[in-house]
């Protein structure tokens, strides 16, 4: 899967390069795009550890036959990669999905966050103007912009960050409508509010509630510690908003849009629910943790997605009981395949 910009095809299909292409949200738009006829070309950060398990169902090793798939190894914090990259593969759209994208891990490194998520974003901008290139830039920008700004936020309410990812990824929302009114970009800012899936990492709140109730109800957890049950947030399903990127880049011209269900729920809310549907009663299972408190807390995101539907003719399907279902039943599952892998292993060393 991971080679070099030489292995672009040379029919004449539409090429899309995606930072962040391990996580939940590049997973999801690999399998879309693809879907499309695209090539698609996926920016890996080099890890001693093996993270690409979202895109098993995508990889082919690279000289099979009519693979559109190509992984490159290269990091936001290196400049001359990414000019060289994009200079080489001239990708008609660009994706920016990379971050540090934890919020409350944030607040312990800072530096990296903005580094990673700010001015890595400047860099991909930067690369884009000096390769000299036309292409297509999606910024992923963060529903955590707003931090304490009033609910309903829209695409004119002022920005009140509460966090060191959401501050950097204001910077990398403004350095995208800078490139944009600077230098003639087709680049484009997604403001998603929070969104969820099965592929969705498990140091992440609803995931790892998700994954505690598989746990708990099969008796291999006790408890599950938690911090702020009060937060409430727009909770939308991740493969439909990954289509809302792609709407994006498909518009005549350039513009921001926030992505949004319209409808939030409480931490709590969703605790209760998740345990419900595995026939439990949330509260003596679970215990609350000052750890995971954050130093300055967002207390309410709601999205306003009425010009995502105007000029994208988007809406969301998914709403929050069938996201927290799909959730949880997708863990017993994925437990059940995991005890069922390991009893086989047990009894196969036992002979």
């Amino acid at each position: 899967m991971v080679g070099n910009a030489r292995v672009a095809s040379l029919n004449p299909v539409k090429r899309a390069l995606v930072t962040g292409v391990t996580g939940q949200d590049g997973s999801y738009l690999v399998e879309l795009l693809l879907s499309k006829g695209y090539e698609v070309h996926g920016l890996i950060r080099r890890s001693s550890s093996f993270n690409r398990a979202r895109l098993d169902g995508v990889y082919r090793e690279r000289h099979e036959a009519g693979v559109r798939f190509f992984g490159h190894y290269g990091d936001l914090s290196d400049s001359g990669s990414m000019v060289n990259l994009i200079r080489d593969l001239k990708p008609d759209e660009i994706y920016h999905l990379g971050a540090q994208s934890h919020v409350r891990v944030s607040f312990d490194v800072p530096e990296y966050t903005t580094e990673a998520t700010g001015v890595g974003t400047v860099r991909i901008l930067e690369a884009i103007r000096a390769s000299g290139i036309e292409t297509r830039f999606y910024n992923a920008s963060s529903s955590e912009m707003f931090g304490s700004a009033p609910p309903p936020q829209n695409e004119e309410t002022p920005f009140h960050p509460r966090s060191p990812y959401g501050f950097s990824k204001a910077l990398a929302h403004f350095a995208t409508v800078n490139y944009r009114e600077a230098h003639g970009l087709f680049a484009v800012n997604g403001i998603l509010f929070n969104h969820e899936s099965p592929r969705r990492g498990e140091t992440f709140v609803t995931r790892k509630v998700t994954r505690a109730v598989a746990r708990i109800a099969a008796g291999i957890q006790k408890e599950l510690f938690l911090g702020n049950l009060d937060a409430q947030r727009d909770w939308g399903y991740a493969p439909e908003y990954v289509e809302a990127m792609w709407l994006m880049l498909q518009q005549p011209a350039p513009l921001d849009v926030v992505i949004a269900t319209g409808e939030s729920h409480s931490v709590r809310e969703f605790v209760e629910l998740a345990f419900a549907m595995a026939g439990m009663d949330w509260e003596p299972l679970v215990r609350i943790d000052p750890d995971y408190y954050r130093p300055a807390e967002v207390d309410h995101l709601s999205g306003d997605a009425s010009k995502a539907k105007r000029v994208l003719g988007w809406e969301p399907k998914v709403r929050f009981e069938e996201l927290v279902r799909m959730m949880v039943d997708a863990d017993v599952a994925l437990l059940e395949d995991e005890l069922t892998g390991r009893l086989v292993r047990e009894d196969r060393e036992k002979v």
